[in-house]
C-alpha cells in the first residue's frame, strides 16, 4: 500500500495500479491521526472508508500536483532530522572529507562504533549515531519543486536516503506510518572545511515522496540516484537501503531519537532519514544550477525528481526591541 497527497487537498491510496482517493479525508496526517485514535492501523481505516474515485497518479506527479506524502498543518510541529554514518558503505566517502593527522577521522571512528553496536541483541540498547537537524516543515519541499541552495552555500548536493514518518499520540507514543524515499540534499563542500560545520550543512531544504510504502521498511532496498543535466544524465550510481545494507537497526535509530522527551510530544510529525552511501560530490562531481536530481527505487513509488535553484543573497537585519 502506497499513500500520496495533493498539494490542493486529498489522500491517494495506491495498491497495485490502483490509484483512488481516501473519502473522508484531506491530508495523510489527519488519516494517521484517526487511525490512532481508533487503535487501529491505516490500512484498516482506509478500507472501512471504501473507495473513493479513480486518479492517474502519473499524471498528478508530472502536473506536479503531489505534496510531501505527509505534512503538519503546522510547519513549526513537523521535526526533519537524519542520521549519517549508517550504511555499511557509507564511511569511505566521509572519511575522505574528514580525516585527520592520526590517520582515523572521526567519521571513521563513528562508523566502527556502528558496525560494533549499531545492532544490538533484543532487550539491549546499541551504540547512538551521529544525528543532525535539518529544520522544521518549511524545510520540506515537495516532489517535483525546486531544492532552493541559499546564496551563501558553497554547494548544493543529493542525498539519496530512506525517511521514515512517526506521528506522536496523545501518550507520547511514536507511531510509525511507513516509509518513502528522500532526497536529503546537503552543502558537502561547507561540512568539508572542518566536521564542525556539519551542523551548518543540513541547514538546508530536504524533498520527499512522491509516495510513502506503508509498513516496515525492507531488508534490502536498491534503487538509483542520478544528475540529469539539459536533458542528459550526467552521474549516475545506485544506492542500497534497508538493514542488510546498514550498520544500525531501524529500532536502534528510533530509539536513539525517540529517547528525548522533546521529540515525544503529541500531535507532533517526525521525518527522519537514515542515511547514505552515495554521493555524487564523492565522485568529484560538481552540481550546477539547473541540475535536476532524479531518486527512485521501484520498491518505493513513483521517483522523486527536484531541480537545483539558487536562492538570491538577503541582507540580514537584527533591530534592537
Amino acid at each position: 500500500m502506497f499513500l500520496s497527497q495533493l498539494k490542493t487537498g486529498g489522500v491517494i491510496c495506491r495498491q497495485g495500479e490502483a490509484a483512488r482517493l481516501v473519502p473522508g479525508y484531506t491530508t495523510t496526517y489527519d488519516l494517521a491521526k484517526a487511525a490512532i485514535a481508533a487503535g487501529t492501523s491505516v490500512a484498516n481505516l482506509i478500507e472501512k472508508q471504501g473507495a473513493g474515485d479513480a486518479v492517474d497518479l502519473m499524471a498528478l506527479a508530472a502536473e506536479g500536483k503531489l505534496d510531501c506524502p505527509v505534512r503538519h498543518p503546522d510547519p513549526a510541529h513537523m521535526y526533519l532530522t537524519g542520521t549519517g554514518l549508517t550504511h555499511t558503505g557509507s564511511a569511505s566517502a566521509r572519511d575522505n572529507m574528514h580525516a585527520d593527522t592520526a590517520g582515523m577521522s572521526d567519521s571513521m571512528k563513528m562508523f566502527r562504533m556502528g558496525m560494533e553496536g549499531g545492532k544490538p541483541k533484543p532487550g539491549e540498547i546499541g551504540v547512538q549515531p551521529e544525528w543532525f537537524y535539518k529544520g522544521n516543515g518549511f524545510n520540506a519541499v515537495a516532489p517535483g519543486d525546486d531544492l532552493v541552495s541559499p546564496s551563501f552555500a558553497l554547494d548544493g548536493g543529493e542525498e539519496p536516503e530512506m525517511a521514515g514518518y512517526y506521528i506522536i499520540g496523545e501518550d507520547g507514543t511514536a507511531h510509525r506510518l511507513g516509509f518513502s524515499v528522500a532526497n536529503e540534499f546537503s552543502d558537502h563542500v561547507t561540512e568539508k572545511i572542518n566536521y564542525l560545520f556539519l551542523a551548518h550543512s543540513k541547514l538546508r531544504p530536504a524533498s520527499f515522496g512522491p509516495e510513502l510504502r506503508v509498513g516496515a521498511l525492507p531488508d534490502h532496498v536498491e534503487g538509483t540516484s542520478r544528475i540529469i543535466r539539459a536533458g542528459q544524465t550526467v552521474w549516475e550510481k545506485p544506492f542500497l537501503s534497508g538493514e542488510a545494507n546498514m550498520s544500525h537497526t531501524i529500532a536502534n535509530l528510533e530509539y536513539h531519537h525517540f529517547k528525548y522527551a522533546l521529540f515525544c510530544q503529541p500531535g507532533d510529525l517526525h521525518v527522519h532519514m537514515y542515511g547514505t552511501a552515495t554521493l555524487s560530490v564523492a565522485d568529484g562531481f560538481v552540481t550546477q544550477e539547473g541540475d535536476v536530481f532524479e531518486i527512485e527505487s521501484p520498491q518505493f513509488g513513483l521517483p522523486l525528481r527536484n531541480r537545483l535553484a539558487k536562492a538570491a543573497a538577503e541582507t540580514v537585519k537584527v533591530k534592537m526591541l
